[in-house]
């Protein structure tokens, strides 16, 4: 296992008989690089999927917003959320009948929370070769350009590695550079219980939240198997769940479904940027 330089292009979804998404919709995909406003869960398991953050986010207090990151091999509740079929439909017809999650994340800003997410892409912060990666954004709570939804630049994903400089004053330490250049932005707005996908050289970003309102969602990282990771020290981090199909690779280490729900820093995988 070699950290060699990974191919960053984008492969266009080659799906002939998609089951969830239409045509259409696999056509906007490689067009545009994202998906948005799909329902992955009704309005009850949406709160339901709230209440369940609420209380993994109050063992960790305030400074915990960002913290749940990578615990879906060792949190029961964030595993099913990442093997939810809804979401795994969606998913498969993207990147085949193999499915592996190799990474998840809890992004909340909090009320007023200052912090903003750069312009980036990010395959450009991983490990992994080639860039096939499908990111999930589910939605926790209702997200929208008042309290800073992530934010979409269509097009920019088949540009390959994009300019980046170092970043000050965000959740991430670089940015791209004149990302606005690339076109203009759309809000990624979603509703509760409600998924966005895009491709993972999509640039996006979002704003600080100076709202008086949460903006929760999880982000699930989906490729399948022949993706390989390329560097030994990162991959310590990386906890894989084979979701769906099977693996002939061998290359991930797969992990059962964990009981409880520990998400404290005691239990960290230690993932060193892998999201």
């Amino acid at each position: 296992m070699l950290d060699t330089p990974p191919d960053l292009s984008f492969a266009p979804v080659r799906t002939l008989a998609p089951a969830t998404l239409t045509a259409a919709q696999i056509d906007h995909y490689n067009r545009e690089g994202y998906l948005t406003g799909l329902r992955a869960f009704p309005p009850s398991v949406a709160e339901a999927n709230r209440v369940t953050f609420d209380g993994l986010l109050a063992g960790l207090g305030r400074e915990g917003a960002y913290a749940i990151n990578c615990y879906q091999a060792r949190a029961q509740a964030i595993w099913d959320l990442c093997t939810g079929p809804a979401i795994l439909d969606v998913v498969e017809d993207l990147v085949g009948p193999n499915v592996i999650c190799w990474a998840s994340h809890f992004f909340c800003k909090l009320p007023g929370d200052p912090k903003h997410v750069p312009w980036h892409q990010d395959a450009a912060f991983w490990h992994l070769a080639p860039a096939r990666t499908v990111t999930v954004w589910l939605a926790i709570d209702d997200a929208d350009a008042e309290n800073a939804a992530m934010q979409f630049i269509p097009r920019s994903h088949d540009k390959g590695a994009l300019d980046w400089r170092a970043s000050e004053g965000g959740v991430l330490n670089k940015e791209l550079v004149d990302a606005e250049r690339l076109g203009a932005p759309v809000t990624n707005a979603l509703r509760a219980g409600e998924m966005s996908v895009h491709a993972d050289m999509l640039a996006h970003g979002s704003a600080a939240n100076l709202s008086d309102r949460r903006r929760c969602g999880l982000t699930i990282r989906y490729c399948p198997p022949e993706v390989r990771i390329t560097d030994p020290v990162w991959a310590r981090g990386i906890e894989a769940i084979l979701c769906r199909g099977t693996d002939p690779t061998g290359h991930w280490r797969h992990h059962a479904r964990p009981r409880g729900n520990d998400v404290s820093p005691e239990n960290s995988p230690r993932n060193l940027g892998g999201n």
